[in-house]
């Protein structure tokens, strides 16, 4: 793997793609630093060589040029993070940025103005990737959260770097850990998938039937699952055009002789609320008027046990709606088996946009062996999908 490891940066200057499309406050100050945070050992390696950085991302979803998305606001984050005087220059092509550039000394960091003011960012434009090529020595991508989109700056720049690209230190950790749990994995192997619907987890499902022992299914998942094979499930959220899946899911994992987890009880209400009235059910027992929320407190039970005995462990989505106080327990529950466990020595991963909000929100982030930084790409991966950002270095 091109790793920033094969590189001396001393008198380079790296042109990085990193992921700060962080969320903004009110004021315009940084909600939350961690996408910064993940950049940091990438841009410091490049200037204790004695290199300098050229960072380029892109901010939210603007409309051609819209100050509220311009990069300038989060200057004051990264300056802060880096601990090194961060600049800024109001373009990322062009005459512009190509002064910035060239003006830029040893040890000095350069921020891009937001690569989304230009639509042939997306559009994956050979020209525009062509004049951001212009700003570097060398190319590394460190932005795992694009990496599954063919964009300029994620994909289509590489070409004109033939010799000299690598990953990150970020997106090779997101690499390794993903690779680790498909196909370099301890035994047993525990895949966790929860979350609201059937259909955006398919795919995953099916490419990973090869690689675990068992599948833990939760959230909103589960009443597919549990209707398809005859219960009631009340008026939980169910996908009923994807029951015939669920059963041959149900089918193949069997085939395949993987152990497949379902609740058997579960935390209903009789409203989505807080405030709801609540009672423990039996999972396939669930009457009209009631919704499951959450998992019960015999189904955390029996996933702590599978969780204690597994060596490898990939969590994608919480078991239940962890948003909402009331619910949140079973997701808590699973969170501190997972850390038990990793504390033992087994290897964990999460990753996925809720499961990450959950970990974090309960303080697990630090308990477990790696949490991943990009929902959507990851997903991709587990699919088995070789993701174009990855591909464009590997060539």
């Amino acid at each position: 793997m091109q790793t920033l490891n094969k590189y001396n940066f001393k008198n380079k200057k790296a042109l990085i793609r990193v992921d700060f499309n962080v969320p903004l406050q009110d004021n315009f100050t940084v909600a939350d630093t961690t996408r910064i945070e993940a950049a940091k050992s990438t841009i410091i390696k490049v200037l204790e060589d004695g290199g300098s950085c050229v960072l380029m991302s892109h901010l939210g979803r603007p409309n051609g040029v819209e100050d509220q998305f311009s990069l300038r606001h989060i200057v004051d984050s990264v300056t802060e993070i880096m601990g090194v005087q961060t600049q800024f220059v109001e373009d990322c092509i062009g005459e512009k940025a190509e002064k910035a550039v060239a003006e830029l000394e040893a040890g000095e960091i350069l921020l891009l103005e937001n690569l989304r003011f230009y639509t042939e960012e997306k559009k994956g434009d050979q020209q525009f990737a062509e004049q951001l090529s212009k700003l570097g020595d060398i190319y590394i991508n460190d932005a795992f959260g694009t990496a599954h989109r063919a964009h300029a700056s994620t994909t289509i720049i590489a070409q004109f770097f033939p010799e000299n690209k690598c990953f990150g230190n970020l997106l090779a950790r997101e690499i390794q850990s993903i690779d680790k749990v498909l196909n370099n994995s301890e035994q047993p192997v525990l895949a966790i998938l929860g979350g609201a619907k059937v259909s955006s987890k398919i795919t995953v499902i099916e490419n990973i039937l090869d690689k675990v022992d068992h599948l833990i299914i939760g959230g909103g998942m589960t009443f597919t699952f549990i209707k398809a094979q005859g219960g009631m499930v009340g008026d939980s959220i169910c996908e009923d055009d994807k029951m015939p899946l669920a059963l041959e899911i149900l089918k193949q994992a069997k085939a395949k002789n993987v152990a497949i987890h379902l609740p058997v009880d579960v935390l209903a209400a009789d409203q989505f609320s807080n405030d709801a009235m609540t009672q423990i059910m039996d999972v396939d027992k669930i009457p009209k008027g009631w919704q499951g929320l959450d998992a019960g407190p015999k189904s955390t039970e029996n996933f702590n046990a599978i969780v204690q005995q597994c060596k490898t462990i990939l969590w994608n989505g919480p078991l239940g709606v962890f948003e909402l106080e009331s619910f949140s327990k079973g997701t808590i529950a699973l969170g501190n088996s997972i850390a038990r466990a990793t504390k033992k020595g087994t290897f964990s991963l999460v990753g996925g946009g809720d499961s990450v909000a959950a970990v974090k929100q309960f303080g697990f982030a630090d308990k477990v062996s790696y949490v991943s930084t990009g929902g959507g790409a990851m997903l991709e991966m587990l699919e088995g999908k070789t993701l174009p950002g990855i591909e464009a270095i590997s060539k």
